[in-house]
């Protein structure tokens, strides 16, 4: 069981299948996470990267994947290495239909009490997922 644990819902007023479309396409991904591109492919085992003006900024691992449902993802930040040292976390996007909208959840844990990580999860996630 992780001891920390960052949860965020939110509703798109867009279909299931183009909300995971923009959870799995590099070209999406890069209009909302601040310009970063993502590398990898989308399968469980795979490895994924992501970079920010060519610096690897986060790292991880596809642990499970069914399509336009639910993604999970071992996640490694790269970018501090106090971050780098708390060794990897967890993040999962669970995707529901809700007639009009989509329901995003966002799940990011770490075995750690008082992740750094998760604590700077907090602050990006929301602004990331408004885009």
């Amino acid at each position: 069981m992780s001891r920390s644990k960052f949860v965020y819902v939110t509703y798109i007023r867009i279909t299931p299948e183009k909300l995971w479309r923009a959870l799995i396409t590099p070209e999406i991904i890069k209009q909302y996470r601040f310009g970063m591109s993502v590398e990898g492919e989308w399968k469980v085992g795979a490895t994924w990267r992501m970079y920010a003006d060519g610096r690897l900024m986060d790292s991880g691992e596809i642990l499970a994947i069914v399509s336009q449902k639910r993604l999970v993802m071992s996640w490694l930040n790269e970018w501090k290495p106090e971050f780098k040292a708390e060794g990897n976390s967890r993040c999962v996007y669970e995707i529901e239909s809700t007639g009009a909208a989509a329901k995003l959840t966002l799940t990011h844990s770490s075995e750690l009490h008082r992740s750094r990580v998760r604590r700077l999860a907090d602050g990006h996630v929301e602004s990331q997922v408004a885009a």
